[in-house]
């Protein structure tokens, strides 16, 4: 009996952590099983969360919602939060690692912090001495927690050295002068180690990530790496600002440029095999900035020229016009649309399907984005005089079938592609302009004859993109009557037959989206319009026949998308402006 009382006695004089006491007032553990837990975390040097939630004692769900209701905290669901918009570099990674805590977000000198344990102290003494803020705390669930905890601090903003390459390597002919790879080979191997593999996993991660482009950017005391993803530039790693001038190096070296020019912009290609089969593209930019050389890389997959049309989004009336014009034997069709909308893949998508054995196809670009087998590629090179007309003139004495320029820019480039429209050849081009109809008088405004644009021009496609909503996430939204009136729909668009959706965000897509998809407007020359251009009618008139023919504007191309639940009407609001 003497035994027992001072087994009970042993019990009951053991200081629990604050975390275990609330568990006991909440009736979620017993006090023995809290005693012993806390003496197993004492005696492997864990944690005593770790040791609760491990051994099953409490669930992590169970923790976080007594925890939440114990110190009057919020409760927030990790799985709906993006890691990539998290703020970087406001808690040391040690501190979050240690105290298993993560930095949601700044509210003015204090900090929205996530944790498990609310009662921890140290914790957030730590948090405050390091920061020099005030710490609110925000409940979240221990497992889910942790998992975030360990995929942020691994990250490249951790330690250099702690990261790890993949199965890929650099093509070997991208690899410059002999003197340059020797000197990119030699002592500083051992040194640079941290750099080749930081390079390798921005790369792989951006590959992975199906960004469009990486930026490096170099700033007075902080360097960091953002990815282009659907459209939206994310911040994805803050590296040491020491890194910046071997990293540029690195970069220059693989993409054959100078790497003792510093003081200009300079251009390149380098190369990545990811395994045996596959090789992805990349196009370096170099441009000197206030502390170093910012380098954006854009991502040229080939894989994206072999989509096939269905995967660019167009419509079932939309891709039979495209269809029939690019099996027209000769005529020019245009893509527009402003920067980044898409409009070299839905040419190159066109190439591919004309791409046999018995036709001959000659691509004039500046630079050429994607290499694709059985075409012709030539490379404008303003410097040394080839330019868009130059290599024209020259594509004409090739004996060609189709003619691909990468932009009309000016008269003599129009005036060529229209005259080779004309004599037999089917000529893809693109222009920036807002429209298709404005297409045609923005030519005429160059100074083409209105009787050669009518004779030539026989399509005009106008595009934008528009981020696609996930499809595991998207949920009906509550958007008001005369919202959607105001929009663009009809009365009989509004007949209750469907509903809009609205982005949510999970675990599989970036704040509701994932991928993108095309927004086309597909207006074929039809007589009618031809007699427009001839007597020189305006982009109204043109916008008003192409309707009456049943041609789609841009913005009724994007609502029908948000009637199909493919994208959100604030995603077709942001990209067409009418």
């Amino acid at each position: 009996m003497a035994a027992v009382d001072s087994a009970s006695k042993e019990t009951s004089t053991i200081a629990l952590p604050g975390l275990g006491r609330a568990l006991i007032l909440a009736g979620k553990l017993q006090q023995k099983t809290a005693d012993d837990l806390y003496r197993k975390s004492q005696a492997n040097r864990s944690s005593f969360i770790a040791e609760l939630t491990g051994s099953g004692a409490v669930s992590a769900y169970d923790l976080a919602h007594t925890m939440s209701a114990s110190f009057a905290a919020p409760l927030l669901d990790l799985d709906a939060i993006d890691p990539l918009r998290l703020p970087k570099d406001l808690l040391d990674t040690k501190i979050c690692q240690s105290y298993r805590v993560l930095v949601l977000s700044k509210r003015n000198n204090r900090l929205i912090v996530a944790t498990a344990d609310p009662s921890d102290q140290e914790a957030a003494e730590k948090i405050k001495f390091s920061t020099q803020m005030g710490v609110d705390w925000v409940i979240a669930e221990y497992d889910k927690l942790s998992k975030l905890v360990e995929s942020s601090t691994a990250s490249t903003a951790a330690s250099m050295d702690n990261i790890i390459g993949g199965e890929f390597e650099f093509d070997e002919g991208d690899m410059g002068s002999p003197v340059e790879a020797a000197e990119s080979n030699t002592g500083n191997d051992v040194e640079d180690a941290p750099i080749v593999k930081f390079l390798h996993k921005m790369l792989l991660d951006a590959v992975g990530m199906r960004a469009s482009d990486l930026h490096f950017e170099p700033y007075e005391h902080q360097y960091r790496v953002r990815f282009r993803i659907d459209g939206e530039l994310r911040e994805i790693a803050s590296p040491p600002i020491a890194i910046k001038d071997k990293l540029a190096s690195r970069i220059k070296v693989i993409s054959r440029m100078d790497i003792s020019e510093k003081r200009v912009p300079q251009d390149g290609r380098m190369k990545l095999k990811i395994g045996p089969d596959r090789v992805i593209d990349f196009r370096v930019s170099t441009l000197p900035t206030l502390f170093g050389e910012k380098i954006v890389i854009r991502i040229l997959d080939p894989s994206s020229a072999r989509l096939g049309i269905e995967a660019l989004g167009y419509d079932p009336e939309e891709k039979e016009r495209l269809m029939h014009a690019i099996g027209r034997p000769y005529g020019m069709i245009l893509v527009t649309g402003p920067t980044g909308s898409g409009k070299t893949v839905s040419l190159y998508t066109c190439l591919n399907i004309l791409n046999k054995a018995g036709v001959n196809i000659a691509t004039a670009e500046d630079p050429s984005e994607i290499n694709l087998p059985g075409v012709n590629q030539v490379n404008v090179n303003e410097k040394a005089g080839l330019t868009f007309a130059v290599a024209l003139k020259s594509f004409l004495r090739q004996d060609p079938d189709i003619i691909m320029v990468g932009e009309i820019r000016d008269l003599e480039t129009a005036d060529i592609s229209i005259k080779a429209a004309q004599t037999g050849h089917l000529v893809l081009s693109t222009l920036h302009t807002n429209d298709a109809p404005t297409t045609l008088t923005r030519m005429r405004n160059m100074g083409i004859a209105p009787f050669n644009i009518a004779s030539s021009v026989i399509l005009i496609t106008a595009q934008r993109l528009a981020r696609r909503l996930c499809p595991l996430c998207k949920a009906p939204a509550d958007i008001p009557h005369e919202a959607l009136v105001e929009a663009g729909y009809t009365e009989n668009d509004l007949d209750g037959s469907w509903v809009p959706y609205k982005a949510v965000g999970c675990s599989s897509c970036n704040n509701g989206y994932k991928g993108r998809v095309g927004i086309y407007q597909v207006m074929p020359i039809s007589d009618e319009i031809q007699r427009i251009i001839l007597r020189d009618g305006s982009a109204m008139d043109i916008a008003e026949q192409a309707r009456r023919e049943g041609v789609r504007s841009l913005r009724e191309s994007g609502l029908h998308k948000v009637k199909q639940g493919i994208t959100s009407l604030e995603e077709v609001l942001a990209v067409t402006n009418e």
